[in-house]
């Protein structure tokens, strides 16, 4: 089945195919705006998400525009998704980008994601995650817990009709830092375990030992990168600190992380390795 449509990919599907049809005619900003009775800077921030477009000021455009009807209804229906509201726009403790982040998901086909320290939010335990956010001087409690809310939520993509295909990276350093203390980090990496052998076809958890001896992605904090069903839309990248979170659409710039991602799978240990490696670990925690 395919992924479920979000909000904010049919936003974004939409605003980018506008932009693309409208620079392959040739057209400028500025004639566009005109011939549907907007200004220049309306259009703008149409092509770059800030409006939506009527239902009638979107079918003069696709006129002028010259769109064949079968793409003048898919755009229409990538509008009528585009107006709905999204789980994640109900929690205001989310700031722009990271909200943008969470529709992105939400509509993605697969997320690659890397972790240096840390399990990957979408299969953390709801304790682990708290142990994670608890010591945090800059959240009240109940952020906490609207912050645990998210995260559970995210991961039910990954028992959905259309499952998210999930390939979870992570140094073996995220198997002994003991977040919360040695029981609930036992628990947490039981927890791996039996998603993984829940989800076999569509989660994979490759552990990079520490007898590898180098690896592109050493440094980095959170990576991932996110692939969408539609072919029309180019895969995108997320990065994390402990002060900056940044979505990147950079072609360059993306091909380059994707590159370094495939070359950091080739030295990481495969699934089946790395659930061994994750069992072995839960004999230590437990003894």
């Amino acid at each position: 089945m395919p992924s479920p449509m979000s909000p904010t990919v049919a936003s974004w599907e939409l605003a980018l195919r506008l932009r693309q049809r409208r620079e392959r005619l040739g057209i400028d900003a500025k004639t566009i705006a005109e011939a549907i009775g907007f200004t220049r800077n309306y259009w703008s921030a149409v092509e770059n998400e800030r409006k939506q477009l009527s239902e009638e000021n979107l079918d003069k455009a696709l006129d002028v525009l010259e769109f064949d009807q079968e793409d003048q209804q898919e755009l229409r229906r990538l509008r009528a998704t585009a107006k709905e509201r999204g789980w994640w726009t109900r929690y205001s403790m989310l700031d722009a980008e990271v909200e943008r982040l969470y529709g992105l998901e939400a509509g993605a086909s697969s997320i690659k994601e890397y972790e240096s320290i840390l399990i990957p939010g979408m299969l953390q335990t709801a304790e682990y995650a708290r142990a994670i956010m608890t010591p945090a001087e800059t959240l009240r409690e109940v952020e906490v817990d609207q912050h645990i809310e998210v995260r559970l939520k995210r991961q039910e993509r990954l028992n959905a009709d259309s499952p998210l295909r999930l390939t979870a990276l992570i140094s073996e350093a995220v198997l002994h830092q003991e977040i919360g203390g040695p029981a609930i980090l036992r628990r947490q990496l039981q927890h791996l375990v039996d998603v993984a052998e829940a989800h076999p076809d569509t989660i994979d958890i490759h552990v990079i030992p520490f007898t590898a001896t180098s690896c592109g992605l050493f440094g980095a904090a959170t990576v991932r990168v996110l692939d969408f069903p539609s072919p029309r839309l180019p895969m995108l990248a997320y990065q994390e600190t402990v002060t900056a979170h940044v979505l990147l659409d950079d072609r360059t710039t993306v091909r380059d992380i994707t590159t370094t991602y495939t070359a950091a799978l080739k030295i990481a240990l495969n699934p089946q390795e790395s659930t061994e490696m994750i069992r072995r670990r839960i004999a230590e925690v437990a003894s």
